[in-house]
């Protein structure tokens, strides 16, 4: 279940489009601005300019700090303008990367010491929105996207809580190294991200983390994990992506013969590399992109095909989604069951758009049970469910409605602590 649907977001992810300049909008309250430029009274976004070691990423920097200067946020905004090179940028510190992959997979099992894993640094998009004094929220995206896809979201959230959204590893305008994907990079990138940016603001902070599809799944991983439960207040789920436990499945699976696996990897490359070429016109991207909002597909527009599209213009986009797929759609990752269990001191939100083409409502409603079962007798962990008249993405489809949910949700939790 977990990528059902992605072969739509991998045909879309490439075509052409007219280019687009910054929005400026009337200042206020929200200003967007570099560090060097940071008002001590109403400062909302920090900019972490950091050094770049090409002439490309000098460039793009310089793009990206001209359309940061320019923005302006008031309290009236309802939509975050698009920036063609993104936001705000991170320097990730982690352990994963290729060359650790490379040793891992070249050693006998148990032979590798974590510890002396080398460390890689990941440049990764990021968006903070708000006043830093209340508590956070930050938002995840789903496969294929970026933070702009919460453009309907971040200003009105921010109008009460500071608002982050980051651009996940191999999507968007963050990084994409070429490298074996799993749900326990982009786990370990929300924890790292929660402990290095919002907690270095206070680390008795609370923070909310909400995701949709993909970034819902990783939500939740993130949230479960020990190095940052005690600061998670709750988690919202908009169509999480996610394999439940089969009872009548064995717990030791086959390894397929190498042979047909290999085969079936040409295929998948073949069928992946078709598909980036089969969707030149924008007339196409926006035609997929309807299908995923049935209900309501007022919002999509030429920027938000431009938000797809640009990231997948990067040389390593086509096979770092063809290692997400492969990886994630048939690897072994963590079942939504046992994530659930570990939310034993996080409520959950469940704004879920029940017209979904890709993961139906039913996935929703064993959530609910589980949940229940697991958490019957705790009033620290708690769910509710708000129904959404949209599809796999009711976060821009039907974004005043899913703004509501959140704010309510956010308020009950922050008073609560």
């Amino acid at each position: 279940m977990m990528f059902q649907g992605v072969f739509f977001v991998l045909v879309l992810a490439t075509g052409s489009s007219s280019a687009f300049a910054p929005t400026s909008l009337a200042a206020g309250r929200y200003n967007v601005v570099s560090t060097t430029q940071v008002a001590a009274q109403s400062p909302v976004i920090v900019v972490e300019t950091t050094s770049t070691s090409t002439e490309s990423e000098a460039t793009a920097m310089t793009m990206q700090s001209s359309f940061l200067q320019d923005l302006q946020l008031d309290a009236s905004t309802t939509r975050l303008p698009y920036s063609p090179t993104g936001y705000s940028t991170w320097k990730w510190k982690t352990h994963h990367s290729s060359q650790n992959q490379q040793q891992q997979h070249a050693a006998p099992v148990g032979s590798v010491d974590p510890a002396s894993n080398v460390q890689t640094t990941h440049s990764i998009n990021y968006l903070e929105v708000g006043d830093p004094s209340k508590p956070a929220i930050l938002l995840v995206h789903g496969f294929g996207a970026s933070s702009y896809h919460w453009r309907y979201n971040i200003p009105i959230l921010a109008q009460k809580y500071n608002v982050y959204a980051l651009d996940l590893l191999g999507f968007g305008w963050s990084d994409k190294p070429i490298m074996d994907y799993d749900a326990s990079i982009w786990r370990d990138q929300v924890v790292d991200f929660v402990n290095e940016i919002i907690l270095v603001k206070g680390k008795n902070r609370k923070v909310a983390i909400a995701g949709n599809s993909l970034g819902g799944y990783t939500a939740m991983y993130a949230s479960s994990d020990t190095r940052i439960k005690d600061n998670v207040s709750g988690c919202v789920l908009l169509n999480a992506a996610g394999k439940f436990r089969d009872p009548e499945a064995p717990d030791v699976k086959a390894e397929p013969n190498p042979i047909i696996k290999s085969i079936s990897s040409a295929i998948q490359r073949f069928v992946i590399a078709c598909s980036f070429v089969y969707t030149k016109q924008p007339a196409r991207i926006e035609q997929i992109l309807r299908q995923v909002y049935p209900i309501n597909d007022a919002n999509v527009d030429s920027e938000l095909v431009e938000s797809i599209r640009t990231p997948a213009l990067d040389a390593s986009a086509a096979e770092v989604f063809y290692r997400v797929i492969t990886k994630t759609g048939s690897g072994k990752q963590p079942y939504v069951d046992d994530i659930l269990k570990e939310l034993d001191t996080v409520p959950v939100l469940l704004a879920w758009g029940e017209s979904d083409p890709w993961i139906r409502s039913a996935a929703a409603d064993k959530i609910q049970r589980l949940h229940a079962e697991f958490h019957k007798d705790d009033e620290r962990s708690w769910i509710k469910r708000v129904s959404i008249d949209a599809g796999h993405c009711p976060h821009d489809e039907a974004p005043e409605a899913v703004n509501d949910a959140i704010l309510e949700f956010a308020d009950t939790i922050f008073a609560s602590q």
